[in-house]
């Protein structure tokens, strides 16, 4: 007489994946289910309504609390490049300077950033540990140092 074929192991796979597949059909059932009872809803029981703190709601806004906005007002993509910290003067500490290879860094006295320069940029008398006044633009690799002078 020869052993059964189906393992234990066998058996409790196939039992899951009965159980599975049963599961699965019940959700099905109750999917269809729940869609028929949307069905009987009407139009405006539907409807949700988003009230001035941005949370939906069934009930409709009121209109004496509606606002006017001027088309004008409308601002869309980014805002646009009015006085930012690029014109502004800034003033700092040289912390590094490699003359031999022409460029070095500035601490920013207000936010203690590093700042990168060019000697292209800077006075050629600017020595380590001299006070500075520069402007700053975007680089390649972040802010850069621009007009770095002695301070006064």
């Amino acid at each position: 007489m020869g052993k059964s074929q189906q393992t234990f192991n066998k058996k409790e796979r196939e039992k899951k994946r009965r159980k599975k597949k049963q599961d699965k059909l019940e959700r099905r059932e109750q999917r269809k289910l729940e869609k028929a009872e949307k069905g009987k809803l009407s139009f405006e029981d539907q409807i949700q309504y988003v009230d001035e703190n941005g949370n939906t709601t069934s009930t409709p806004p009121d209109p004496k609390k509606k606002k006017k906005i001027k088309v004008e007002d409308i601002v869309i993509g980014a805002a646009p490049k009015g006085d930012s910290d690029d014109e502004i003067q800034r003033t700092g500490r040289v912390e590094n300077y490699l003359s031999e290879k022409g460029f070095g860094f500035i601490i920013d006295a207000k936010t203690q950033e590093s700042v990168f320069f060019h000697i292209n940029d800077a006075y050629p008398t600017i020595q380590v540990r001299d006070q500075v006044t520069f402007e700053t633009e975007m680089g390649p690799k972040g802010p850069r140092a621009i007009q770095v002078r002695p301070q006064e």
